[in-house]
């Protein structure tokens, strides 16, 4: 793992321009966490603290100041673009720390454990975020290591609606996704690599069963130019594809395009060809509407989703059956299970997430904004260093969205 260097060392030149207004509560003249008027106060991160750590959770305290490289690569496009950056004197990119996710994944690799571990965290983060200051609070649980999937799903659900409603939310708006689902189901009826990344990509700006669309493919700028040559890739063994590209790319003297290495233009070329030999038949689109358009308590949304996947003679059993087992492990846990909204086309806003994803709402918000949110993210460890992939799931809360505080408007 790579360390921060003292600040001193680093000169913050790189930020992107603020208003005046945001750049005081971000860079100093910071309140004291302790004013009973701060949206969140001390008190709030020592209920949820004390809360976790009764449950076994150990406090995580890493740096402020992160590597950038795995924000930039693994967040998803809504952080990226809000974090705020700077270099060193030999160039490294580093950043305020966006989130806590990767960070304590980061602690963790670098402590060499290969053990089940548990933590809990709270303190500032930064984002841009319109209107408001750049730097707010959160507090949050991971947990890595344990291989009793759908009850640590339960647990950190359960934890978040008990650490919420200890800070006066007691009965939350329950948002629930399933990541895994939607791929084996993608698995299963073939769809392209390309049109997955669009149907996801849809998914999480919102659109829902109207994410189908996006399943075909654009018609890029350059496409009726480069159509002799997507004909001749059509239905070609992909070895032998690839290194024809990357042939055509090198007497034409193009290594790179836009920071695009040949073997990525080629690839590139190779999934469009591949599209548009094999482009998403109606059927599968009809299927996927229908499921993405699938909305109901977790109870009625399997059952639903059992007769969709019958109907097209689809083996979601497996899946399905992990679903029923994390309902089971939510009631065993006390969650009303029946207040839960379960939405097949439900994607949250980081691209590392696995499977399980929910939210928390609080009903009296005029925005749609959560107070909490999580999920299973069982690549993270392994993209981060790891060497092995290591099963993981977490939450997220926002102290100043659980306290009163009127932000109607600003970005998450």
């Amino acid at each position: 793992m790579t360390h921060a260097p003292a600040a001193a060392e680093i000169p913050f030149t790189h930020f992107p321009q603020i208003p005046r207004k945001s750049r005081a509560p971000l860079l100093g003249q910071r309140p004291q966490q302790d004013d009973p008027a701060l949206p969140a106060s001390r008190a709030s991160i020592d209920t949820v603290i004390a809360l976790l750590a009764g449950e076994g959770y150990a406090r995580a305290e890493p740096a402020i100041l992160q590597p950038a490289e795995a924000f930039l690569d693994l967040s998803g496009e809504d952080i990226r673009r809000r974090i705020f950056m700077t270099q060193d004197a030999d160039g490294r990119d580093w950043c305020l720390r966006p989130e806590y996710t990767i960070p304590v994944a980061l602690d963790h690799i670098a402590s060499g454990s290969t053990e089940p571990a548990a933590y809990t965290y709270a303190g500032p983060v930064f984002r841009m975020r319109s209107g408001e200051p750049g730097e707010f609070q959160q507090a949050g649980l991971e947990s890595f290591g344990r291989t009793d999937f759908t009850a640590t799903d339960a647990e950190i659900m359960g934890l978040a609606i008990e650490a919420v409603a200890a800070l006066g939310l007691s009965a939350p708006r329950i948002l629930m996704g399933d990541v895994a689902l939607l791929g084996a189901l993608l698995d299963r009826l073939a769809v392209p690599q390309g049109a997955r990344r669009r149907l996801v990509r849809a998914i999480v700006q919102g659109k829902g069963s109207e994410a189908v669309a996006a399943l075909d493919p654009p018609v890029a700028e350059g496409e009726t130019a480069h159509a002799g040559l997507l004909k001749a890739l059509e239905g070609q063994d992909p070895k032998a594809a690839r290194a024809f590209v990357e042939d055509v790319l090198s007497i034409a003297g193009i290594s790179t395009v836009g920071g695009r290495s040949a073997a990525d233009i080629a690839e590139r070329f190779l999934a469009r060809a591949a599209e548009r030999e094999n482009p998403v038949n109606d059927d599968v689109k009809t299927l996927l509407g229908q499921v993405l358009a699938m909305t109901g308590d977790p109870d009625s949304a399997s059952a639903g989703l059992r007769a969709l996947a019958d109907q097209a003679s689809l083996d979601l059993a497996r899946e399905l059956d992990a679903f029923d087992e994390r309902t089971g492990f939510l009631a065993a846990r006390g969650v009303d299970v029946g207040a839960i909204r379960f939405t097949a086309g439900f994607a949250r806003n980081l691209d590392y997430y696995t499977g399980f994803i929910f939210e928390l709402h609080d009903p009296a918000r005029e925005d749609a904004r959560p107070v909490a949110g999580g999920g299973r993210y069982d690549n993270l460890l392994g993209r981060l260093g790891a060497g092995r992939a290591v099963p993981a799931v977490g939450a997220s809360l926002w102290l100043d969205r659980l306290t009163g505080a009127s932000d109607k408007g600003a970005s998450a």
